[in-house]
């Protein structure tokens, strides 16, 4: 286990034992290094920073860090400066445009923030957002607005050193809202440290570990993942933004290539937007055979996507079993469970029909109706996954699908200032032997052989005629049926019409089949697949805009938020089908702006 006792300690120990050594890299466009920082480095402006807070702040109050994308190493830098305070740290996603800044500062004051760290250039955009609102500009004229980059370092010298314990909270890390209303999930040092463990110990990461990273870093795999592991092992860290993936996907394996990376990762739909961006001439020069912990979580992981992954790039030297299939939550830190690295991942094919029963039969990959799971490993260190049945909150035996329950000091210590909503789910106790407290996950899947596997979600389990149908199923089958349909990028959900409960599909049209849609040819395409594997009448399918599905900022299809926006008619539809019960079917075609 670690020595440490709480991320402070880790740092100023790296700085003292290791100046020089350069723990993080920022690739400004993917490609160019625009800036680094040497554990001494970083060491000094987390105290000058730190300074200033305490100036500002008691210890235990909050401040929330709002960088831009490129903006990597200052991020870090807020993020310890407000641990070396011993003010809570609240993480969000940068806002592209002023209605998102009243998103933002809703966050702080939800909160209670009242200093918000950013840099002097993203300032301004703020601050012009704020101006947009008279009633925000009313609600935060107490705030100070902290430019963390015009921080003198001559402030080194005023910081005070506070005794920050285990149980000390760190930051707050702000679940993705995949299902729902955000919340804060409150993480301590002690936390985040023993989650460090059962990465290292999960992974096997070794003296030779050296991470290419991504991921927002104020999303928990971006944090967690790719700033803080680096940091726990002493090794360094080369990092880029979200932004660069999305322009120029391939410059994240051209990081990895020419660094010799050995562990970087994201959600599933990142390793197929470059299966689907692969071309010889930008796979001709990589190198990808360092690459031995190709990390996949925050979202299904499907075995299409690693076969066609890994028969793409096998020429550049990548290698099935360096794929590592993984779960976990912001609720937990991170890591829940992973596999033993240099596996091939495991994958299990089962009978849909009974899985919408909840009951896990074996089939052949042949077998009509078989679905396919990718295992996401086992537990570590002190961690317990359990799988319950929701009703009676007793344990379920391997052949059944239940609730995914997470025991372990990873666990964080609930939703701030939401006592309701952390006694539902961080205090659940088993009914029949009072075994507890578990966390309730959510999420659920079955446990065979100490392999976990992921099914779905309770929340969004939809349920026709007595039987449980997964949205994410529903999906994948709908962007199967027709080339016009985005992959990754639909949402299925029900609705009640009547005393019934209806199949609802909104999905993204490619781009390039917009101007000349043929409408009635991909709904009768929808209808029939999923009738065909489902067995299920589809109600409605809202063809919508490239671009314009509901996500998270960490790329999850919010399905909640896509369901609101059908009910309120707030999607930016771009044709829609509603079948109409002893009537002819309807079907409108939206007039396209571009």
């Amino acid at each position: 286990m670690t020595k440490y006792s709480n991320l402070v300690e880790l740092l100023q120990n790296r700085a003292l034992q290791l100046p020089d050594r350069i723990a993080y890299r920022f690739l400004q466009d993917g490609k160019t290094e625009s800036g680094n920082l040497t554990y001494n480095k970083l060491d000094r402006q987390a105290k000058a920073i730190a300074a200033k807070l305490q100036f500002l702040l008691n210890p235990g109050s909050r401040a929330l860090l709002v960088y831009p994308y490129h903006a990597g190493l200052e991020f870090i830098a807020g993020f310890f400066g407000c641990l070396y305070a011993e003010v809570i740290a609240v993480t969000t996603n940068p806002p592209r445009h002023g209605k998102e800044v009243i998103k933002l500062l809703e966050r702080a004051i939800a909160s209670g923030s009242k200093v918000v760290l950013t840099t002097a250039e993203f300032l301004k955009t703020i601050k012009a957002g704020i101006a947009l609102n008279r009633e925000l500009a009313e609600q935060t004229k107490d705030f100070t607005f902290l430019a963390t980059d015009d921080i003198p370092s001559s402030l080194v010298a005023d910081w005070q050193a506070t005794k920050i314990e285990t149980d000390t909270l760190a930051f707050l890390q702000y679940t993705s809202g995949s299902t729902g209303i955000s919340k804060g999930v409150m993480v301590t040092h002690g936390n985040i440290l023993s989650n460090q463990e059962m990465i290292r110990q999960g992974f096997q990461h070794t003296e030779e570990t050296l991470v290419v990273g991504w991921l927002p870093m104020f999303h928990d795999m971006g944090l967690i993942g790719n700033v803080l592991q680096p940091l726990y092992l002493g090794k360094p860290s080369i990092l880029m933004s979200p932004v660069a993936l999305a322009q120029k996907p391939f410059e994240w394996l051209k990081a990895i290539s020419h660094y010799q990376a050995t562990t970087s990762g994201g959600p599933n739909f990142a390793y197929d937007l470059l299966c689907l961006k692969a071309t010889p001439d930008n796979l001709a020069d990589l190198d990808l055979s360092s690459w031995s912990v190709a990390f996949s979580g925050a979202e299904t992981v499907r075995t299409e996507t690693i076969d066609r992954f890994s028969h793409i790039f096998a020429p550049c030297g990548f290698r099935r079993e360096a794929f590592y299939p993984c779960y976990g939550m912001a609720e937990t830190t991170l890591f829940i469970t992973g596999g033993l690295k240099h596996d091939l991942p495991v994958v299990k094919y089962v009978d849909g029909n009974a899985l919408e029963q909840n009951q896990v039969v074996e089939a052949k990959p042949e077998q009509p109706g078989a679905k396919a799971i990718v295992g996401c490993g086992r537990t570590w260190l002190d961690q317990k996954a359990i799988i319950v049945d929701p009703q009676s909150l007793t344990q379920c035996s391997s052949d059944r699908v239940g609730e995914i329950w997470v025991s372990g000091v990873g666990v964080g210590k609930g939703y701030w200032q939401q006592p309701e909503e952390t006694e539902n789910t961080f205090n659940a106790y088993l009914a029949d032997t009072k075994e507890g407290p578990f966390l309730r996950t959510g999420d659920l899947g079955f446990i065979e052989d100490g392999e976990l596997y992921i099914t779905g979600r309770l929340k969004e389990v939809m349920i026709f005629w007595g039987r449980f149908c997964y949205p994410q199923h529903v999906e994948k089958t709908v962007q199967d049926s027709h080339p016009a349909l985005r992959p990754n990028c639909g949402a299925a959900f029900s609705i009640d019409v009547g005393t019934t409960e209806r199949l609802v599909i909104t999905q993204e049209v490619e781009r390039s089949y917009l101007r000349s849609l043929n409408v009635e040819e991909i709904v009768e395409a929808v209808c029939k697949s999923v009738a065909e594997h489902h067995e299920v009448e589809v109600y409605a399918i809202a063809l919508i805009k490239t671009g314009s599905i509901p996500k998270t900022s960490s790329g999850k299809i919010q399905r909640r938020g896509c369901q609101a926006k059908f009910l309120s008619g707030d999607l930016n539809i771009v044709a829609r089908w509603q079948s109409q019960p002893a009537a002819k079917n309807v079907t409108e075609m939206v007039n396209l702006s571009e």
